[in-house]
């Protein structure tokens, strides 16, 4: 009995093992990674370590807060999963010192547990601190379609940020003050110039405005425009220096313009004149306030005194294969709603305008330097890139990795791209291009190269950016599992979703005249 014992635990050992290293082997014979170049069908690990992702769901609309009392940020999300039940979108949370390293709180806020309470479904709110009467208040979207307030304003409050009391007496509906019944959502928080609370919440095509000086009683002050005919969700309102700031989300009516910007003035009153003529009023930045792609959504700020940090999603991406999870995204197929959490630090430039960049933990966390070996090229020679279809290949990366270089143009309209998951056998790959758009501006397209390639991929381009004078190009690169987040100059922020990085090449192209590659470093954690 025991030896038969034995001898079954040995087998089902033997057979773990083989099928542990299934994935790394050429038959019989170890994958030599270092050495070799062709494609590998790799897939996202279980865990994310910088970009965070719940172990099971992914987030949603992200609102941040900052807390004195704790020294920390906390980071609500809507927790999302595959088969949500009928109640869904509790508020979970993580914690987070520096937006690098994240602590999972588990769930923080609950939903109703009936879907016949107005908060059966909860929506996107925000969070803040009463030091007068040491509470913490969350103020949140109640849901429910069946009701005919379909989205109304509710609150919870909570003297230790553990233990949360909703007020269940309590509620702002949009029909009370002559809004949309079907969209009162998203309110945001905040202290104006008179030094009263106002709250802002986003209505069909309006914001409504509230105000209060106890966080209790709120009065109606009344409404301003969105963009145009554009749902505006997630607002965000926050003065920095001597500039006030309003970021939003522009929602799925204009699936083109679905991204995360912002509008600048010298005061509140002055950010809500900007929205009754947009056009006219869009910060002189030269890309109308966008801050990121289209995989950087739902985006709110929180900070600590110090510094300013901005938090969004980005999508998941649906398909049978690496392929296909990479390019369905576009004009005509929206990304998939939640993802993973990706948090830049806002920088200010001199005259007020906004730009996002690397968040100063990041490099610290990717500490460990790798080799960087040339494993294949073609018009390479001395870190020069010279001709159309001229490359330099690198050899593989690991599951989280900060990749740095400058490059350096020849001319004010040299085009260059650097390439993920890219093999010597592939014939499709994917690209971030650095695409001249005239000679003094330049926007990251994303393309699918390769001899089976598409080309360009609609609706996952870039914004505008000024052309750098010397044509120098400092290119910060961070991944996590499928995340990428690529930085140029502390002027131009590009988020993307791009499937099998790990344990797959990667190179920088040249399309046309020459470029120079320089101080190429590979760090992982």
């Amino acid at each position: 009995m025991k030896t038969t014992m034995i001898s079954t635990i040995a087998l089902m050992l033997s057979a773990l093992a083989l099928t542990a290293c299934s994935d790394e082997n050429y038959g019989d014979k170890p994958k030599d990674w270092g050495a070799t170049t062709t494609f590998f069908n790799s897939t996202d690990d279980a865990g994310f370590n910088t970009y965070y992702n719940p172990a099971i769901g992914r987030c949603g609309d992200p609102m941040p807060f900052y807390d004195q009392r704790a020294s920390e940020f906390k980071v609500l999300y809507l927790q999302e999963y595959d088969n949500n039940g009928p109640c869904y979108h509790p508020f979970w949370g993580v914690a987070t010192k520096d937006g690098a390293t994240y602590q999972s709180m588990g769930e923080v806020l609950p939903t109703g547990t009936s879907t016949q309470q107005q908060d059966g479904v909860l929506g996107t709110g925000c969070c803040v601190y009463d030091e007068k009467n040491g509470l913490y208040y969350i103020y949140y979207t109640g849901y429910n379609i069946l009701l005919p307030n379909r989205e109304v304003v509710m609150r919870a409050t909570s003297p230790d940020f553990k233990t949360w009391t909703k007020d269940n007496l309590w509620s702002l509906k949009g029909t009370d003050y002559g809004y949309s019944a079907n969209d009162f959502r998203d309110p945001q928080i905040f202290k104006a110039e008179d030094g009263l609370w106002h709250m802002v919440i986003s209505s069909n095509l309006k914001f409504a405005e509230f105000k209060s000086a106890d966080l209790k009683t709120w009065e109606h002050v009344g409404s301003f425009n969105m963009v145009w005919d554009r749902m505006c969700e997630c607002p965000d309102i926050f003065k920095m220096g001597d500039w006030w700031y309003f970021v939003y989300s522009e929602g799925y009516r204009a699936p083109w313009s679905r991204k995360v910007k912002y509008m600048m003035a010298r005061s509140f009153d002055g950010l809500k004149a900007c929205f009754g003529d947009p056009g006219a009023n869009w910060p002189q930045d030269g890309h109308e306030g966008v801050l990121d792609s289209r995989a950087f959504y739902a985006a709110k700020t929180a900070s600590n005194g110090t510094d300013r940090f901005i938090w969004g999603w980005c999508p998941f991406r649906t398909g049978s294969t690496i392929h296909e999870k990479n390019i369905n995204v576009g004009a005509a197929s929206e990304p998939n709603w939640s993802g993973a959490l990706v948090c830049h630090k806002i920088i200010q430039h001199s005259d007020g305008t906004l730009t996002l960049g690397k968040v100063p933990a990041m490099a610290a966390k990717y500490n460990k330097e790798q080799s960087v070996k040339v494993m294949a090229s073609n018009g390479y020679a001395n870190g020069v890139l010279t001709g159309d279809d001229a490359y330099v290949l690198y050899n593989r990366l690991g599951t989280c990795n900060h990749i740095s270089l400058n490059v350096t143009t020849s001319n004010n309209w040299d085009k260059f791209g650097i390439s993920l998951v890219r093999g010597t056998d592939s014939d499709k790959y994917y690209t971030m291009v650095v695409n001249p758009e005239g000679e003094d501006w330049r926007k990251v397209n994303f393309e699918q190269e390769g001899s089976a390639g598409k080309g360009f991929v609609e609706g996952i381009d870039g914004y505008n950016f000024r052309r750098p004078a010397d044509n120098v190009y400092h290119i910060d690169i961070y991944t996590d599992n499928s995340v990428v987040v690529m930085y140029i100059n502390d002027v131009c922020a590009y988020t993307q979703r791009i499937y099998g990085i790990q344990k797959n090449c990667w190179s920088v192209n040249n399309y046309g005249g020459s470029v120079t590659v320089s101080d190429v470093k590979v760090s992982q954690q």
